[in-house]
């Protein structure tokens, strides 16, 4: 190596025990411990005085909030309905049926889809077409499922 001295690296804490300072036992400059509260109580304050400034501020406009006039031009509630027969999902369907009609509609829609699985569809005639589907499950299982060829 040239003939240069190889440093080694001290991993250690050196020791320090030898030093005394009796009047400092830490350093004052280090954490200003007043200057922490006063901004600590400053942003308490802040935030409250936002706080209830914005609140306000969403009083004053939701009281200033006024719907706009109506247009002569525009339809009423009962002209904006579409004609009759009007579906279940058009505007104003619940306001000559009870709320409660709704609900039986659906039983009667779930009693008849019932009907279709368990005795098969209907055609137009009222005749009984295909199979219920447990029977054609029990069908399928008796010829054996289809396997794809590779």
């Amino acid at each position: 190596m040239n003939g240069s001295k190889k440093k080694e690296h001290v991993t250690e804490t050196p020791d320090i025990s030898y030093i005394r300072n009796v009047d400092t036992a830490h350093e004052a400059r280090d954490v200003q411990v007043g200057g922490i509260v006063k901004f600590v109580v400053g942003l308490f304050v802040m935030t409250v005085a936002v706080f209830f400034l914005t609140w306000g501020m969403f009083r004053m406009l939701e009281a200033r909030s006024q719907e706009p006039p109506r247009s002569p031009m525009a339809l009423s509630g009962a002209e904006r309905l579409p004609p009759e027969p009007r579906l279940q999902a058009a505007p104003g369907f619940a306001e000559t049926l009870e709320k409660s009609a709704t609900l039986w509609e659906i039983k009667a829609l779930r009693k008849q889809w019932d009907d279709v699985l368990e005795h098969g569809p209907t055609d137009q005639n009222g005749k009984r077409y295909g199979m219920p589907i447990e029977i054609a499950k029990e069908e399928i299982l008796k010829q054996g499922l289809p396997v794809r060829k590779q």
